[in-house]
């Protein structure tokens, strides 16, 4: 089965591509069949793959399909193939699982949208994108699968391209992970002039013959794919462009948050471990980034009022998590959370769309409220998210993916307890946002009339990742084993006067904590949240983290407003002056040598002799 795997990419691909181009033409029964169908279908051969990757020996083996030379320079020779192993299996496992409920769910909620062929011909070509990023054997072709979810993030940012509110969403996202991207481009041109190859297998092989551990080009190139994964994931300081990209349609945002994009930097920094084990001073920034992340998007999501925007912020901190644990050395974890965070990421951006249309397009959840009896299916869909989210012990997903992630932060070979102090805390701040967030929606009195729920289409992948919400903490020990055949181990440093069983202990009291306050403030007293934002310092506070601790308006002020203070100073373009200047000069001449046809013979005949004349001259007396 394993001889499919070119199928996985190309089926998804294919049907983007047909979409695109008589997508228009075809009816919505048609285009829901090709676009939800090939997501299922690739699916399937994902999970036949798995089986047949799973019972194959030997042990820890990796697979590849070479597809054929896309390029022939020199000794430049790279293809375009496929590298299967344990960590781009449990990748694509997800991306086309939680896929597929995404696109089912898209069928539904969008089927009224004059876009509808071009919704899907786009996020059919998002997860083909994702899937070359995720299989791609070497980097040229993972660089085309980074750019190819960027343009579909683009593209499907901005969908409701009539508000010009979107289409600056859309260009920001655009715009900021390109600085990101820049930085990922100088370091594959870094890894290339330095190995002389683009195969990622040979590349980390030759550079841990080559380098040094601490080595100069070693953190450099560290450091540059750091830069790129920061954009891609909207860590810090490019973390802005996310929060805004809540303008597309819901199914989009589920699909950035869940299944790609934002995970697409987690994953270049797993698959160059190698590069990353070898430069301390990077794997630590990983860290530290992830730690700061956390931190401060929990914080922002605290403030946020639109339903969506509070789980964009919820993403970044939950992102964090994997960058700590990656930066840390516990790189199964990253992976594992990751998995967890799919799952009930997608059900609670889907939960919040079937909401968001019950109530006309209500998105405030102030305006929300007592919709617990209302919407029955999204009210316990949201309530397993959140809780899987907030890590609640024991029955969800999330406490198992991500406690671990809180013990290696402590305990891995690059942990400290600053980490750990850090993890708790973002633990903390996740109860606290995430329950603000149920009691506001799901309790109290019933402020926005339902007007309409869900049908089957969006159901069923509710309670499908509900259930995977739910159950996905089971696989911990045989995933951990299993990505233990791509990644390293973690090495346990030694935890000085603490045990991992003591560490959830802490993180379920930090848990309950933030449950407590949140239903404090938001449920049984909404009158100590007012008073708490009605007093001037917690005024000021919570605008400052209501506008993401000001970076925007930081990067308005340092990098926008010059540039279009320049440009404005420049509006009539000083080097077209120049070339400006040549069209003229070349006109004048031609005006002047034009008063040379006359149409009179003698003077061009005249002419004639007196240019001979000339010419006899110069010949003698030179």
């Amino acid at each position: 089965m394993m001889e499919l795997l070119w199928l996985i990419v190309a089926i998804p691909m294919a049907s983007a591509l047909m979409l695109a181009v008589l997508g228009s033409r075809c009816s919505r029964r048609v285009v829901t069949a090709l676009g939800v169908s090939s997501i299922g279908v690739s699916a399937v051969i994902t999970m036949l793959v798995a089986a047949d990757f799973v019972s194959a020996p030997p042990a820890g083996h990796a697979y590849t399909e070479i597809l054929w030379t896309w390029i022939s320079v020199a000794d430049f020779q790279p293809h375009i193939g496929f590298y299967l192993d344990a960590l781009s299996l449990v990748m694509i496992l997800v991306v086309t699982f939680v896929g597929f409920w995404i696109h089912l769910y898209s069928a539904e909620f969008m089927m009224h949208d004059e876009g509808y062929s071009r919704f899907f011909a786009y996020m059919n070509l998002f997860v083909a994108s994702m899937l070359t990023l995720l299989l791609a054997d070497n980097l040229l072709l993972l660089y085309l699968g980074w750019e190819g979810v960027g343009l579909c993030s683009y593209l499907l940012i901005g969908f409701w391209y009539r508000d010009p509110a979107n289409g600056l969403a859309a260009r920001k996202a655009f715009i900021v992970t390109r600085v990101g991207d820049t930085a990922m481009l100088l370091g594959l041109f870094l890894l290339f002039t330095s190995f002389g190859t683009m195969q990622i297998q040979d590349l980390m092989h030759r550079a841990s013959e080559q380098w040094a551990v601490g080595s100069t080009l070693a953190v450099a190139a560290a450091l540059l794919l750091l830069g790129g994964a920061v954009g891609k994931s909207a860590q810090l300081p490019l973390q802005v462009w996310l929060p805004d990209a809540m303008a597309g349609p819901t199914p989009t945002s589920a699909l950035i948050h869940a299944a790609t994009m934002v995970t697409a930097g987690v994953y270049v920094v797993a698959r160059t471990h190698v590069l990353f084990a070898l430069a301390p001073a990077a794997q630590l920034t990983v860290a530290a980034v992830g730690s700061a992340t956390l931190l401060l998007a929990g914080c922002s999501a605290l403030t946020q009022h639109d339903i969506k925007r509070v789980l964009a912020y919820s993403t970044v901190s939950q992102i964090g998590y994997m960058f700590l644990a990656l930066g840390v050395g516990a790189w199964s974890a990253a992976i594992f959370h990751f998995m967890t965070h799919a799952f009930f990421k997608a059900l609670l951006f889907l939960g919040a769309g079937a909401i968001i249309e019950a109530l006309h397009d209500e998105h405030s959840i102030f305006r929300m409220g007592g919709l617990r009896k209302e919407l029955p299916v999204a009210f316990w869909a949201f309530l397993i998210g959140g809780c899987s989210l907030a890590g609640l012990p024991f029955i969800t997903a999330g406490f198992y993916s991500k406690d671990l992630i809180i013990w290696g932060a402590w305990s891995a070979e690059q942990g400290h307890p600053g980490f750990w102090i850090v993890g708790m805390i973002g633990a903390l701040l996740t109860s606290l946002y995430t329950f603000r967030l149920i009691f506001r929606v799901f309790f109290g009195p019933l402020q926005t009339p339902v007007t309409k729920r869900p049908g089957y289409a969006m159901t069923v992948p509710l309670v499908m990742l509900a259930i995977c919400a739910v159950v996905g903490g089971a696989v911990k020990e045989p995933l951990l084993e299993f990505l233990q055949l791509a990644l390293p181990a973690m090495v346990e440093a030694g935890a000085v006067g603490m045990t991992e069983t003591r560490s959830e202990v802490v993180a379920t009291f930090a848990l309950l904590i933030g449950l407590y306050v949140a239903y404090l403030f938001h449920w049984q007293k909404r009158s100590l949240a007012e008073a708490a934002v009605a007093n001037p310092a917690g005024r000021v506070l919570h605008a400052w983290w209501f506008a993401d601790w000001g970076f925007d308006w930081l990067y308005d002020t340092v990098l926008v407003q010059p540039f279009l203070w320049a440009a404005r100073i420049n509006k009539h373009d000083v080097i077209d002056k120049f070339f400006t200047g040549i069209a003229r000069l070349t006109e004048a001449s031609y005006r002047v040598l034009q008063l040379t046809q006359t149409g009179l013979v003698r003077w061009y005949a005249a002419g004639i002799a007196v240019g001979s004349v000339l010419f006899l001259a110069l010949a003698v007396f030179s």
